[in-house]
C-alpha cells in the first residue's frame, strides 16, 4: 500500500512538473500573442487617420492595409481552448533542412538523446528573434506529429498532447514512440505522463457542435489532409473514420499552403442544415474563416433553405436525371401558359393581326434549335413579333424595285419599329405572350396532374407525376412555400433553363466617382466615419476554387449537377461511404459524379479505423451493414468499453405505450453518460420523438433517421428499427447510420413488430 501510494505520488510530482513547463512556454507564447495584437492594432487606428486621402491609389492601398491588419487582429483575437496543443520531440536530423522542410530521419537511430522540440497549435507564432515559438499544425514542420507511429517513428521520441483551458495548462499526455530507448532531454531521462493522447481525446463527452481534431489527428487522416489538391481527392471511410472532420481540415490545410490559389473560396457541402450546425465552428477553430463557405445541399442557392421532406418515392423521382427533361418542357410549359392566342394592332393605317398560327410559327423560331435560356430570348421575341407585324402591313404592297425603293422601304420599316414597339398595346402583350418566368412558377405549374401528365411524357410515368404535383399542391401560384432539398437541386436547374430576366440600371453615378473611381475604393472610410454608403446587394457566389463534398454517397444525379454548376474550374475532395447511403440508384449517381469530375486526374484514400464506436457498438452495427452492403469490411474499432449496447422491447401496440419506453430509456441515459444524448427515429415519428424527449433538457435531441447523417452523440436510442429499415430501399444502409451514432452507449428499442429473443435482441439485428 505504502509503495503504491509513493508510486502514485511521483506520478503526481512528475506531471505536476510536466505541466508546470508547459505553462511556462504557453505564458511566453501569450506575451507575444499580446505584442502582435497591439502591432494590428496600432496598424488599424494609424490607417483610420489617413480616411481623408483622397487618390484612388492611396485609398486602395489603405484599405489593403485595414483589410490585412483586420484580418490578423481577428485571427489573433480569437480564444481557442487549446490555442497550443501539441508538442514532439526530436533525433538529431542526418541533413539540414531542405526547401524549409526539416529532415525526417534521425542522425543515429539509437540516439536517446531529444535534439530539438517543437510545440504545434493553431497559429504559428514567432519570437522577437524569428525563431519559432509555437509551429502552424500545417506547416511541413508539424506533420511529424501526425505521421510519426511506433512502426515509423522518424525523428519523433516522444508525442505529447497538451490540454489548456483559456490560459491554463490542464493536463498533458504522452505517447512515446521509441520504447526501445531510454530516451533523455538536458541530461535527464524523459518523462512520460498518461495513458496515450488519442484514448484521452476520444474519452471526453461531447456536445451539440463538433470539436476540431486537431490534438488527435492520425496518420491516415493526416495523408488526406496534406494530399495534392489538384484533380480530385476521393476519400472512402465507414462510420467514425473522421470523413467529416478530415475533409474541414483539409480545407484549412489548402488555404495554409496556398492561400492565393483559394481566395476564390472553399465550398464545404453537407448533406443537412443540422450537420452545417454542428460542423460550423470547426474552421473557425482552426484559425480560418471567411474564405471557407459551409452550405447544406437544400442552400446551395441563394435566398432558398429546404424546410421540407419528401418521401423516398417522391425523392427517387426529383432526384433523377430524367428531371432533366421534364423541367425543360415545364419551363416552355409555363412560359406559353396562358399566353394570349391572337394579336391585333392599329399601324400605318391599319389593324394588323396575328392570329394563333402565325404567334406559335414566331414562338418556334425565337426558341430556335438553341440552349439559351427562355428569358433572356425576350429581346428576340420582340423582334421577330416586329418582323411578323411588318410582314402583314406590306403584305399587299410590292417589292421595292431598285436601290432608292429599298432604302425608304428601310426608312419605313424603322418608323414602323419604332412607333409599334412603344404602343401600350404592344408591350402589354409582349409581357403576356413572354413573361419573365422564375423557377419558382415553373414548379406552381406542376401542382397540377393533369398538367404535368402531359408534359412529362417519356420523363415520368403517370403515377410518378400524380406524386410530384401532390408533393407540389402547397404552393401557391408564384410557387411561394417551402421546398425540399430536392426542389433546390430543380429550382437550380430552372435557373439554367430560364436565365435571369434582363433588368434596366436605374442606380445614379455621380460624376465625380466617374471621373477618379473612388466609389471602388473608399470602403473603410465611408464604414468608419459616416461619408455616405451606397446600397449593395451582395451576388451570390458561383464559382469555388475547391469543392469539398461530405457524405457524397448521398448525393443525387440532380444534386450532383447543381454542385458542379459551382465548380467548373475547381480541385475537389470528395468523402463519402457507399455502405451508408440513402440514395437507391448508385450508379446514376456515379454517372452524374464523373460528369461532373471529367478529365480530373483522381487520387483515392481509405480511412480503416473507428474513433468514434466501442467495438461493442460496432459489433451490432456490423450485423446490419452484413445485410445492407454485403461484402463490406466494417472499420476497426480503436477501443473497448466493456459495456454492452442494451436491447429493450415494447411488447405493447400504440404510441403512448411505445414513447413512455422511449422516455424512460432517454431519463436513464442521462444519467449514464455527461454529455449529449439522442434519440432516432422513423422520420414520420420526428414529431413523436421530439414530445417523447420534451423537458429533458438540451443535452437531449430527436432527430429523423435522415437527420442523424455524420452526427455523434454520448448516447443514442434507435427507437423503431424495422420502421427505419423498411423506410426505403435504403433502410438498412439508414439503419447503419443510426446504429452508429453513440461513442459511449447504445439502446435499440424495438416495438411489437419486431420483437426480441430471449436474449433480448431483435431478429433484424441478430
Amino acid at each position: 500500500m505504502g509503495a503504491h501510494g509513493s508510486a502514485e505520488h511521483y506520478t503526481d510530482t512528475v506531471r505536476d512538473r510536466e505541466i508546470a513547463g508547459e505553462q511556462q512556454h504557453l505564458d511566453t507564447v501569450y506575451q507575444r500573442l499580446e505584442e502582435k495584437l497591439a502591432e494590428a492594432e496600432y496598424i488599424l487606428e494609424d490607417a483610420a487617420k489617413r480616411v481623408q486621402v483622397g487618390t484612388p491609389g492611396a485609398l486602395a492601398e489603405r484599405d489593403a492595409q485595414v483589410y490585412r491588419a483586420g484580418a490578423h487582429l481577428q485571427r489573433l483575437n480569437n480564444e481557442f481552448e487549446d490555442f497550443l496543443f501539441g508538442r514532439i520531440d526530436l533525433q538529431e536530423a542526418d541533413a539540414p533542412e531542405e526547401h524549409g522542410i526539416p529532415s525526417q530521419t534521425p542522425m543515429d537511430p539509437a540516439d536517446p538523446a531529444v535534439a530539438e522540440s517543437l510545440h504545434i497549435g493553431r497559429l504559428g507564432v514567432l519570437d522577437a528573434e524569428f525563431g519559432p515559438l509555437v509551429i502552424d499544425w500545417r506547416a511541413p514542420a508539424a506533420a511529424p506529429f501526425y505521421r510519426a507511429t511506433p512502426l515509423e517513428p522518424g525523428r519523433v521520441i516522444r508525442r505529447r498532447v497538451i490540454r489548456s483551458k483559456g490560459r491554463k495548462v490542464i493536463g498533458v499526455e504522452d505517447d512515446l514512440l521509441r520504447p526501445d530507448l531510454t530516451p533523455t532531454l538536458g541530461g535527464e531521462e524523459l518523462a512520460v505522463v498518461g495513458d496515450g493522447a488519442l484514448m484521452a481525446t476520444l474519452g471526453r463527452a461531447r456536445g451539440h457542435t463538433m470539436r476540431d481534431i486537431v490534438s488527435s489527428i492520425q496518420k491516415e487522416q493526416d495523408e488526406v489532409i496534406r494530399a495534392a489538391a489538384a484533380g480530385a481527392t476521393l476519400v472512402t471511410g465507414g462510420p467514425g473514420t473522421g470523413k467529416t472532420a478530415v475533409a474541414l481540415h483539409r480545407a484549412a490545410f489548402l488555404l495554409y499552403q496556398d492561400r492565393r490559389r483559394y481566395a476564390g473560396g472553399i465550398l464545404v457541402v453537407s448533406p443537412t442544415a443540422l450537420l452545417v450546425s454542428y460542423t460550423e465552428g470547426v474552421l473557425p477553430s482552426l484559425g480560418e474563416e471567411g474564405q471557407v463557405a459551409i452550405r447544406a445541399v437544400g442552400s446551395l442557392v441563394d435566398g432558398i433553405e429546404a424546410g421540407r421532406y419528401d418521401s423516398p418515392e417522391v425523392s427517387r423521382i426529383k432526384g433523377s436525371s430524367r428531371m432533366v427533361q421534364l423541367l425543360r418542357r415545364a419551363a416552355r410549359a409555363a412560359l406559353e401558359l396562358g399566353a394570349p392566342t391572337e394579336f391585333k394592332v392599329f399601324a400605318r393605317g391599319q389593324v394588323l393581326r396575328l392570329d394563333a398560327g402565325r404567334l406559335k410559327a414566331v414562338r418556334g423560331n425565337v426558341v430556335g434549335g438553341g440552349g439559351t435560356p427562355l428569358n433572356l430570348l425576350r429581346p428576340r421575341a420582340r423582334r421577330l413579333l416586329l418582323d411578323a407585324l411588318w410582314s402583314e402591313a406590306v403584305r399587299d404592297l410590292p417589292k421595292p424595285a431598285g436601290y432608292a425603293e429599298r432604302e425608304q422601304r428601310q426608312e419605313e420599316r424603322e418608323t414602323f419599329d419604332e412607333y409599334v414597339s412603344d404602343e401600350a398595346a404592344f408591350l402589354d402583350f409582349l409581357d403576356a405572350w413572354w413573361p419573365a418566368v422564375t423557377p419558382r412558377r415553373v414548379l406552381a405549374t406542376l401542382r397540377q396532374h393533369r398538367h404535368t401528365n402531359r408534359i412529362a411524357r417519356r420523363a415520368v410515368t403517370p403515377d410518378e407525376s400524380r406524386l410530384l404535383a401532390a408533393s407540389w399542391r402547397h404552393l401557391d401560384d408564384r410557387g411561394a412555400g417551402d421546398l425540399s432539398a430536392h426542389d433546390v437541386a430543380l429550382v437550380d436547374e430552372l435557373h439554367v433553363l430560364l436565365g435571369e430576366p434582363a433588368r434596366p440600371k436605374v442606380r445614379e453615378v455621380d460624376a465625380i466617382d466617374l471621373l477618379t473611381g473612388l466609389e471602388e475604393v473608399t470602403t473603410y472610410g465611408e464604414r468608419t466615419y459616416g461619408r455616405r454608403e451606397r446600397e449593395r446587394i451582395p451576388e451570390e457566389r458561383r464559382e469555388y476554387a475547391h469543392v469539398i463534398v461530405d457524405e457524397a454517397q448521398d448525393l443525387t444525379p440532380m444534386q450532383w449537377r447543381m454542385i458542379g454548376r459551382r465548380s467548373r474550374m475547381a480541385t475537389w475532395t470528395i468523402v463519402g461511404d457507399p455502405a451508408q447511403s440513402s440514395w437507391p440508384f448508385p450508379e446514376e449517381a456515379q454517372a452524374a459524379m464523373d460528369e461532373v469530375l471529367a478529365g480530373k486526374p483522381r487520387r483515392r484514400h481509405t480511412l480503416t479505423v473507428n474513433y468514434r464506436n466501442p467495438a461493442e457498438i460496432a459489433e451490432v452495427a456490423a450485423k446490419v451493414l452484413a445485410l445492407a452492403a454485403p461484402g463490406t469490411p466494417s472499420p476497426s474499432a480503436v477501443r473497448a468499453t466493456g459495456v454492452r449496447p442494451r436491447f429493450a422491447a415494447v411488447r405493447e401496440t400504440g404510441a403512448e405505450s411505445f414513447g413512455k419506453a422511449a422516455r424512460a430509456e432517454l431519463e436513464w441515459l442521462l444519467g449514464e453518460v455527461d454529455g449529449t444524448v439522442a434519440i432516432v427515429v422513423p422520420m414520420d415519428r420526428r414529431a413523436e420523438a421530439a414530445s417523447w424527449a420534451e423537458g429533458l433538457g438540451e443535452r437531449v435531441v430527436a432527430l429523423g433517421s435522415l437527420e442523424a447523417k455524420g452526427l455523434e452523440y454520448d448516447a443514442t436510442v434507435v427507437a423503431d428499427p424495422t420502421g427505419i429499415a423498411g423506410e426505403s430501399e435504403a433502410g438498412l444502409r439508414v439503419l447503419y447510420v443510426a446504429l452508429t451514432r453513440a461513442t459511449q452507449r447504445l439502446t435499440v428499442l424495438s416495438g411489437p413488430d419486431d420483437l426480441p429473443d430471449a436474449a433480448g435482441v431483435p431478429a433484424l439485428l441478430k
